[in-house]
């Protein structure tokens, strides 16, 4: 049994668009967001009410990164995996974990102070620096695919979708009008992929079917 508790778009899309690569059976509970404030229960799940919560047989994980990793390992062999005996093992880690603590992190900043805050508490000159400094480290991306359409062992892995998750958070802020070209190439393969449409159209499926609003969560206006 898997269920993922999942907002609109959040960094829960990640393990969302896993499940869905791997072709597993989960249940998906959308949560109105943020959860912390507006679904109080959820609290009795993850006590910090954040998402995602992945209860995989009565185990809960709430990284997103290593929700992905899990799965991939558990549910292998799998190609979204690489694995310790392959060249690219060490990168596969690096950037599974690069989407997350070095891409997702100066978003939340971005967000917060550009978009989430009371206008008086707003910081445009945060906003700022934290967008070059989101910019500056997709550099290393850019070097990685210039000799492949992957990051690693040249597939599609989970590391694409902890990257890719945060490239789809840019294009949300405004900035993938900046990404250079092969980083916009790069997303717009990942994009294409019919896992990433199913994930898409299993969260806008289950948010109306469970009376959850459609709005994107980095759109809404809180922090989750």
């Amino acid at each position: 049994m898997i269920t993922l508790y999942h907002c609109m778009s959040a960094r829960s899309f990640r393990p969302l668009w896993t499940l869905e690569e791997l072709g597993l059976s989960y249940t998906l509970n959308m949560l109105p967001f943020p959860p912390r404030v507006h679904a109080r229960h959820f609290l009795d799940i993850n006590p910090i009410g954040t998402v995602p919560a992945v209860i995989v047989d009565d185990v809960l994980m709430t990284e997103s990164a290593a929700i992905c990793e899990y799965l991939a390992n558990r549910y292998g062999p799998t190609p979204l995996e690489v694995l310790p005996d392959e060249p690219d093992y060490p990168s596969y880690l690096n950037w599974l974990h690069y989407g997350e603590a070095t891409l997702t992190f100066p978003q939340t900043l971005i967000l917060r102070y550009g978009q989430f805050e009371e206008p008086q508490r707003r910081l445009p000159q945060a906003v700022e620096d934290y967008s070059r400094w989101f910019l500056g480290r997709l550099r290393a991306i850019e070097i990685a695919l210039k000799a492949q359409d992957f990051l690693c062992q040249n597939r599609f892995t989970v590391a694409d979708i902890s990257v890719g998750y945060a490239l789809m958070l840019a294009d949300f802020i405004g900035l993938s009008e900046k990404f250079p070209e092969n980083i916009r190439l790069y997303w717009e393969r990942l994009r294409a992929r019919e896992s990433f449409t199913k994930a898409w159209i299993a969260q806008e499926t289950g948010a109306l079917q469970q009376g959850v609003s459609t709005v994107h969560a980095p759109l809404i206006g809180k922090d989750d």
